[in-house]
């Protein structure tokens, strides 16, 4: 994508979305996490690290005044957007009519994205393949981790979220950071930081820097539905108390201190460690140790 001369003018200025805002009366709401961006050149540098390709259906959450749909659009993805303000929710249809989108290249869902159980299918793209969002702050973890455990169609995710935010979900087992989002995260893919953004291009500026995270999903699954849900009991376990050691802090997970040591054992894994030092491997090692366990004395109570 070079040069903005040779785009058609769709993308929202500053000006545009004060006076959209206004218009509709909408002011960005602090307790949903509301911070809108409103330049254009910020919304094309999202897109292009996406690696959003034309024909594409893209799954936006939060899409707000629709700043980041129109650059979606404009590279030539169809878009299926998750908004839960009403107010928004209504007027962003009206404001891609007005710039010539055709109706078949963009669906709104009304809802919480948490609920959300079924993505909409894009006319002629079919299902959305690829996450790219300026997810709201206060619930930009359990929104990622979400969309990534329930659409396995979702191969890659580029959202834009708090810089500490990128900075766990990035770590590596022994960081400071490192906790249970850096762990779930690998289990669905490989995440990498991808840039950081400047607070002065939002509306309102938020108090707190913002940067990119991307994630590319692992071809072939770690596991099935279930298998993930045994490791990320383990891993919610461990770092609920993650100062102490692995022995300790699975203890009631296991059943006992001493289970939590043989089953530690049974998994390769020193019991005096702390769970900041393992990786997922590490983890879903623990989880396998537990099933053998319950199976083997499943069959020696037949």
């Amino acid at each position: 994508m070079n040069g903005s001369a040779e785009r058609p003018a769709t993308l929202l200025s500053a000006r545009d979305i004060r006076e959209l805002a206004d218009a509709a009366g909408i002011r960005p709401s602090k307790q949903r996490g509301q911070n809108f961006v409103m330049d254009p050149n910020t919304v094309r540098t999202i897109v292009e690290r996406a690696q959003v390709q034309p024909g594409q259906a893209v799954l936006e959450v939060g899409p707000g005044l629709g700043s980041l749909t129109l650059g979606l659009l404009e590279a030539g993805a169809d878009v299926a957007a998750i908004e839960l303000d009403r107010g928004l929710a209504q007027l962003l249809p009206a404001t891609l009519e007005a710039r010539g989108i055709p109706a078949g290249r963009f669906r709104l869902v009304h809802t919480d994205a948490l609920q959300v159980t079924e993505l909409p299918v894009l006319p002629h793209s079919g299902e959305p393949t690829a996450l790219v969002a300026n997810l709201p702050y206060n619930v930009a973890t359990p929104i990622l981790l979400t969309m990534l455990e329930r659409f396995e169609s979702l191969t890659s995710a580029l959202v834009m979220v708090q810089s500490e935010v990128v900075d766990r979900l990035t770590a590596q087992p022994g960081s400071k950071v490192y906790g249970a989002p850096s762990v779930k995260a690998a289990w669905y893919g490989t995440a990498v930081h991808a840039g950081r953004i400047s607070r002065q291009i939002f509306w309102p500026v938020p108090n707190v820097d913002s940067a990119l995270v991307h994630l590319q999903r692992h071809e072939q699954p770690r596991g099935s539905d279930a298998e993930r849900e045994q490791v990320f009991a383990v891993v919610d376990a461990a770092f609920a108390q993650r100062r102490k050691t692995l022995r300790a802090a699975l203890a009631t997970w296991a059943g006992s201190a001493a289970r939590a040591e043989e089953l530690l054992r049974a998994a390769g894994i020193d019991p005096g460690q702390r769970g900041e030092r393992l990786g997922i491997e590490e983890f879903s090692a623990i989880a396998q140790a537990a099933g053998a366990h319950t199976q083997q004395r499943t069959e020696e109570s037949r």
